[in-house]
């Protein structure tokens, strides 16, 4: 691996490169390039005409990040991946994080392994941030230290997060507020119930983005990360997702939970940077309701 350049002339990436590193093939560099295994002060870059300014640092990464969208064998999709965290979707039907009947099949164990791929006896795990239900689709966020979990976990809560769901039925206004008290005392499923000591308030904000006779595409920004808390509210309202018969849906068209993580937005642990994730309702979902 080449050593580190620290640049003394501005100009372009690739051909800075080239010239720093004239014993390297140049189809290799910009393989490099390609794959984001270059960075400039740290950051993977993918550019070849970045501009370098005076004493930028530019390096060849020794450990090799998925390009973004690469697709592992369980169906997750990476977006995004660095030294501190990855960023991906989950497909339907695959669980967070284990339990004692399915220690293997989930989200956690699969991108362990895929850490480990090319080290087997790495100890180089992931950290979960935060979970999604076994049923729901679309972005998670995982730590790849422990630092980087607990800064982000910290942080959770003021970080925004958005999904779509399809819904039986109309809500009652095009944009709104639900607002509940939860109880998430029983394992399986969660209730509403007064106010007290034993329950969790709940907000989220909806907004209707298509509808027909029958259903309902609804975006829902969370205020609060309450467990099964938009299932559990819109089922209040009448309107459960499609494929929740837990919480009395009555139709399952998709043959699965009408419920997606759709957008993230949340500060870098490290870097400081703000970073943005979307992540489109699938169209087996969107196909329900023409707008």
């Amino acid at each position: 691996m080449p050593k580190p350049i620290t640049v003394t002339q501005a100009g372009p990436l690739l051909e800075q490169m080239f010239q720093s590193w004239p014993e390297e093939k140049k189809k290799q560099v910009r393989t490099w390039l390609k794959f984001q295994a270059v960075t400039v002060n740290g950051r993977p870059v993918s550019q070849f005409n970045h501009p370098l300014k005076s004493g930028d640092v530019v390096a060849i990464r020794s450990d090799r990040f998925a390009a973004p969208k690469t697709s592992l064998p369980s169906g997750i999709k990476i977006y995004f991946e660095d030294a501190s965290l990855l960023v991906v979707e989950k497909p339907a039907n695959l669980l967070s994080i284990a339990s004692e009947a399915e220690p293997e099949k989930t989200a956690y164990f699969q991108l362990t392994e895929y850490l480990r791929q090319a080290h087997p006896r790495s100890k180089q795990r992931v950290w979960i941030v935060h979970r999604l239900d076994r049923e729901t689709s679309g972005l998670m966020v995982f730590a790849k230290t422990p630092e980087a979990k607990e800064i982000l976990q910290g942080n959770w809560d003021r970080f925004e997060k958005k999904y779509e769901a399809v819904v039986e039925g109309q809500l009652p206004n095009p944009s709104g507020t639900l607002e509940s008290d939860l109880d998430e005392s029983n394992p399986f499923k969660v209730f509403l119930r007064p106010a007290s000591a034993l329950t969790r308030h709940a907000i989220t904000h909806y907004r209707v983005l298509a509808k027909n006779r029958k259903l309902s595409v609804v975006e829902l920004t969370l205020e609060t990360g309450r467990r099964h808390q938009i299932r559990v509210q819109l089922s209040s309202i009448g309107c459960p997702i499609i494929g929740d018969e837990k919480y009395g849906a009555k139709t399952d068209p998709a043959g699965r939970l009408g419920l997606h993580s759709c957008f993230l937005r949340f500060t870098h642990p490290i870097s400081g940077q703000e970073l943005r994730f979307t992540s489109p309702l699938p169209k087996l979902l969107s196909k329900l309701v023409s707008t």
